[in-house]
Parts: structure tokens; C-alpha cells; sequence
């Protein structure tokens, strides 16, 4: 068999279509798929790192919501603790009568310093000086024991014993205490 001139020309121009064909699949189809697949892939990578801490903060989130109904117990048990009013109003004669039911009749207190409590949002820190000018040990210790437990948002901070030459039974006792109000 035999082909033409024309048949000829006609299977070369069918073998070039077919070549360009080959050739615009490869280059314009197929090519851009594989980059968009590559760029989509690597998106892909940086959000996984993301999705993790996200992941993680919903868990933490779910933590903090189902630990929220203690906190706020805890929290409503500290309100009921602290009586309503200003605590210069009702902590010195507090702490007054306190130390004169153990014996300590002079007590002065004075406010040092307020700080906001940061672990413990709507409260304060009252820090207060509390002098006991006359004071036997054994009784004082046996009272500060008694403070420390029957108070527990008060926290002694620092405390100092002076004992003169004069009257060696009698201590001075110089304390310190930290005290948690509402702000």
C-alpha cells in the first residue's frame, strides 16, 4: 500500500496534533495539578502544627470549664469568710479582741500596704503592722497558733521578739500579717 502525497501530509499533521496534544496536557493540565496538589499539600503541613495547638487549647478550655464550678464554690466559700465593710473598719478591733481573749490586752494595727491578688481576681492583699507591746511567750505563741488557724485567709508574714532588761517575762511581739479582702 501506497500513500499519497496528501495522505501523507495528512498523518504527519495528525502525528503533530497528536504531539501538541501530548504536549498541552502535559504542560498545561497536568503540570499546574501537580503544583497546585504540592502547594496545597505544604499549606497543609504548616496548619497541621496549628490544628494541634488549637486541639490542645480546646482541651484545656474543656479542663477550665469543668473546673469552673469548684473555683467558683471556692471562691464564694472566700466571700463568705470576709465580713461586708471596709477591713480598716472591721479588722483592727477583729484582731484586738482576738489577742484580748488570750490575755494580750494592748494591740495596735495599722495598714502597711494594699496589693491587687493576681491569682485571685476581685480580692486584695491588705498587708498589716500589728504591735503587741507587753506580751508573755508562751501565751502569744499559743494565740498565734489559734489566729492562724481560725483565720484562714489571714497569713502571718513576719514576726519579731524584743525582750527588754527591765521585765524579762514580758515580750514585745512586732508581726506582720497578710490579709485577703474583696476588692
Amino acid at each position: 500500500m501506497k500513500l499519497g502525497k496528501d495522505e501523507i501530509q495528512k498523518l504527519g499533521l495528525g502525528i503533530l496534533l497528536l504531539l501538541g496534544l501530548i504536549y498541552g496536557y502535559f504542560a498545561f493540565l497536568l503540570t499546574p495539578l501537580k503544583q497546585r496538589r504540592a502547594a496545597a499539600q505544604k499549606s497543609i503541613e504548616a496548619l497541621t502544627p496549628e490544628i494541634a495547638a488549637a486541639r490542645s487549647q480546646i482541651r484545656a478550655t474543656q479542663t477550665l470549664e469543668e473546673s469552673a464550678p469548684a473555683a467558683q464554690a471556692r471562691v464564694a466559700q472566700v466571700n463568705a469568710m470576709i465580713p461586708e465593710g471596709s477591713p480598716v473598719a472591721w479588722f483592727p478591733p477583729r484582731l484586738a479582741e482576738f489577742f484580748k481573749s488570750h490575755g494580750v490586752d494592748k494591740t495596735s494595727t495599722r495598714l502597711n500596704n494594699e496589693v491587687v491578688e493576681k491569682q485571685l481576681s476581685g480580692f486584695r492583699r491588705l498587708s498589716w503592722g500589728v504591735d503587741l507591746p507587753k506580751v508573755d511567750f508562751v501565751r502569744f505563741a499559743q494565740a498565734l497558733a489559734e489566729l492562724e488557724n481560725e483565720e484562714p485567709l489571714l497569713e502571718v508574714a513576719s514576726l519579731q521578739l524584743e525582750t527588754g532588761r527591765e521585765d524579762v517575762q514580758s515580750q514585745r511581739a512586732l508581726l506582720t500579717v497578710n490579709n485577703i479582702v474583696k476588692q
